[in-house]
């Protein structure tokens, strides 16, 4: 066996091709491995934020819809990650070029990077507050050592059993918070009329559809984990796994219990550490244990996902493969400086301005899966040799960063922001399309084999 299928044999993570069939997991692996990430601390958060300002009303009429639209959106990736096997990064090559590609990898690794470092610190903060001894720096090092160690047996081996065991804690532990607060507080009995000061305007449910638009980064996490799906599965997978009922319980279910606690436990303000603060108070060692089982159980893809990711970006820009292990180490070390430095503001910036190329890839990606234009003019054909691919494609480049611009300036004038990430999203997709139609064959495959 040569060093090239030896390196390739050993990669369980599939990053530099396409998931062979031998490489798929079981449905119900799959489906344990991907529903990590319904339960993160944040989502309740963001419920009970759009609950304060538009009225619960409002608010559970976006996530609804926000449902209906993720389990739609991600049924169309999912089916097609299966059927190519592609990730993210190898996906991005066909629609930018092989450098182009570059931009996108490096943009999914430092996304799921932030959250691992936001949900992570809440999972420090909660530690060292339960210890009453323990410095932030010591349990920020716990975190993130245990986070890191958790993702070094991929998707198959290991990941799709440690968030199998803990999704029924995970349920039944949000439960037992809403319980327990239920008996110290008293039931809210006007939680689901409750509307902000002033009351709400007609189209505040818009306004929460449309903040759940920045959380857009899901749909690349579906690309890598969907990749790793039984074509024969394929329905399952985007009906359920990936579908409406995983965002019914990742953002209705969370967001119900985010809201009644909200009503219920008194805090200072609202943020994850507020909550997690709150459910330390109310539950003591099981406030403690429910928070490990939620964020250790998101952060298993927010580390996986920024890892791999990595690895695919440095591969990319220098020509070095490195160890998952080297990669994940690092990715440690760069997330427990960004805690330390305490820069949150900083990456809450940077994920808005992120969140638009987010949905602008994700607008150019959702073309090309369901463009009748690409099939007919290529084939639907996938070239992933870059001796065969251009370093750019002006197709997709301009349709993603035109795409982005608007959703930018968009974005910064003040009376028609709410409708940045619609308007970045309907204007990838158009632009595409239409560029689809004058493109050149050699912006897909540069020369012929």
């Amino acid at each position: 066996m040569t060093a090239n299928n030896q390196n390739e044999a050993s990669d369980l993570d599939f990053s530099e091709r396409p998931v062979p069939a031998e490489g798929r997991m079981p449905r119900v692996n799959l489906m344990m491995a991907w529903w990590a990430v319904c339960s993160a601390i944040f989502y309740m958060v963001v419920a009970a934020a759009m609950a304060r300002s538009y009225g619960t009303a409002n608010a559970l009429i976006g996530i609804v819809l926000t449902v209906i639209a993720y389990g739609v959106i991600n049924g169309v990736i999912s089916r097609y990650s299966m059927k190519t096997g592609l990730n993210v990064a190898l996906f991005s090559k066909v629609l930018f070029g092989h450098f182009g590609a570059v931009v996108a990898t490096l943009i999914f690794f430092a996304t799921a990077l932030y959250y691992a470092v936001f949900e992570g610190y809440v999972m420090a903060l909660v530690l060292s507050e339960w210890s009453g001894n323990l410095s932030m720096s010591a349990a920020t090092a716990i975190v993130v050592i245990f986070g890191v160690a958790l993702i070094f047996g991929s998707v198959q081996h290991w990941l799709d059993k440690f968030n199998g065991v803990l999704l029924p804690v995970y349920v039944i532990g949000m439960l037992i918070a809403v319980g327990m607060a239920v008996a110290e507080f008293g039931y809210p009995a006007g939680w689901l009329s409750r509307v902000p000061e002033g009351g709400a305007s007609p189209w505040s449910w818009l306004h929460t559809f449309v903040y759940y638009m920045g959380v857009w980064v899901l749909m690349m996490f579906t690309f890598d984990y969907a990749r790793f799906g039984h074509k024969k599965d394929a329905n399952f997978h985007a009906r359920i796994t990936f579908g409406i009922p995983f965002y019914a319980m990742t953002f209705l279910f969370s967001g119900i219990v985010g809201i009644l606690l909200d009503s219920m436990i008194p805090t200072d303000g609202l943020s994850e550490a507020s909550i997690v603060l709150g459910l330390l108070e109310l539950m003591g060692l099981g406030g403690l244990l429910l928070v490990w089982v939620t964020q250790s159980r998101i952060n298993t893809a927010n580390f996986y996902l920024a890892t791999v990711n990595f690895e695919s970006f440095i591969h990319k820009v220098t020509g070095v493969k490195m160890s998952k292990i080297v990669a994940g180490c690092l990715i440690g070390v760069i997330a427990y400086v960004l805690m330390m430095a305490d820069v949150f503001s900083y990456i809450l910036q940077a994920l808005a301005y992120q969140g638009v190329f987010v949905v602008a890839w994700v607008g150019v990606a959702l073309c090309h899966v369901l463009s009748r234009t690409y099939q007919n003019r290529f084939n639907g054909h996938v070239e992933l040799d870059n001796a065969y691919i251009p370093a750019f494609n002006p197709c997709g480049l301009v349709a993603w960063c035109g795409a982005a611009l608007t959703g930018v300036v968009t974005m910064n004038i003040p009376d028609i922001s709410v409708f940045s990430a619609p308007a970045t999203f309907l204007c990838a997709y158009v632009v595409y399309e239409l560029g689809l139609r004058v493109a050149k064959d050699e912006w897909y495959v540069a020369s012929l084999k």
